[in-house]
Parts: structure tokens; C-alpha cells; sequence
């Protein structure tokens, strides 16, 4: 089985933000920024430390597809097959 969740280059105005400030900016709970990025909606750009970073950018906007798909009713595994073309 193969991760999604690799680092990978960012342009470097992208900001980098941990998962508690996902959690906090986002007004999401610290496990679901946990499942999510282990279901591959979001992407570790790079690691300091223990934490992993995320590009703000992104987050923001693959938060917002998650929100208005399930706000449709869907599942999270169909979102994410989707968005991903699975």
C-alpha cells in the first residue's frame, strides 16, 4: 500500500501551517486533521521536527470541496475518490 501523503516542493510564498493551527484556524478537531490527511485530502509538504506542515493554501481549499460535498450528503471515501479520481 502506498502513502499519499508525501512531501513535496511549495512555492515559497505558500505559507506552512502545523495540524493545531488547522485545527484552530479551520474549526476543526485535531483527529479529524489526523484522518484526513490519512485518507490523503491533505498533504504533508514538509516535517520540522514532530509536526507536519501543510500548505495553508491548499487546506483551505480542499476544506471547502469537503464541506460542500458533505453538506450534499456524501461520504467522506466518495469525496475523497472524486477529488482524487481513485
Amino acid at each position: 500500500m502506498h502513502s499519499r501523503h508525501s512531501t513535496r516542493t511549495l512555492p515559497k510564498e505558500e505559507k506552512l501551517i502545523t495540524s493545531r493551527e488547522i485545527a484552530d484556524k479551520f474549526n476543526i478537531s485535531y483527529p479529524t486533521v489526523t484522518h484526513y490527511t490519512n485518507m490523503g485530502f491533505f498533504k504533508v509538504v514538509a516535517k520540522r521536527g514532530n509536526k507536519r506542515l501543510y500548505g495553508e493554501d491548499e487546506v483551505r481549499g480542499c476544506l471547502a470541496k469537503i464541506r460542500e460535498k458533505v453538506n450534499e450528503g456524501y461520504p467522506l471515501r466518495l469525496i475523497r475518490d472524486s477529488l482524487f479520481k481513485v
